[in-house]
């Protein structure tokens, strides 16, 4: 299959400290036979290597919305991953807040019925708080399928080492299942 015929997945990096290694996602989607499109969340941006990430995809990394009548950098999303899913995006994206392209992507995924997959990275005491449980009962309410919800303590690094990065793959399989014909 050649690249313009792979099914082409957005992975929706988050500002979160596990995102300089969302190499290990775009591998295994490659692997897999998706295309891969990175959008990030402004604050994203600081954690990732972009070039690295440009390199390995081949697209450029997205973060800011383009103006009229530029092209589309990015081919038209097949289904779309969220990881590492912050407690703020998480929470804004569940509330149809709208002010970044990450979340623009998110909220719109919805009305055109994009498969979208969701590992969030939020710590215990995020987790905690009621809109986050909330949020996530919103989000799979829309069909977003939620990989490991599973807090890491507070103010440790530790939930780096669990983190399943390949979870939304996981989720996302049948469509791709479904965009190969079956095969």
């Amino acid at each position: 299959m050649t690249e313009q015929h792979r099914p082409f997945l957005y992975v929706v990096v988050c500002a979160a400290g596990i995102a300089a290694d969302v190499g290990t996602l775009i591998t295994a989607a490659r692997n897999e036979g998706w295309g891969v499109g990175v959008v990030a969340t402004p604050n994203a941006l600081g954690f990732i290597d972009r070039e690295a990430v440009e390199a390995r995809t081949g697209h450029p990394v997205r973060s800011a919305w383009r103006t009229p009548g530029s092209p589309q950098p990015l081919p038209w999303a097949d289904a779309i991953a969220v990881a590492p899913a912050t407690f703020n995006t998480v929470n804004k994206w569940a509330a149809g807040i709208s002010d970044t392209l990450a979340l623009g992507i998110l909220c719109e995924a919805h009305g055109l019925g994009t498969p979208t997959a969701v590992q969030p990275y939020v710590n215990a005491a995020q987790a905690a708080h009621p809109a986050y449980a909330a949020a996530l009962d919103r989000l799979r309410g829309m069909g977003v399928l939620i990989g490991d919800a599973v807090p890491h303590p507070a103010r440790t690094d530790a939930g780096r080492a669990d983190y399943r990065w390949t979870a939304v793959l996981d989720l996302l399989r049948p469509v791709l299942t479904a965009a190969r014909g079956g095969a």
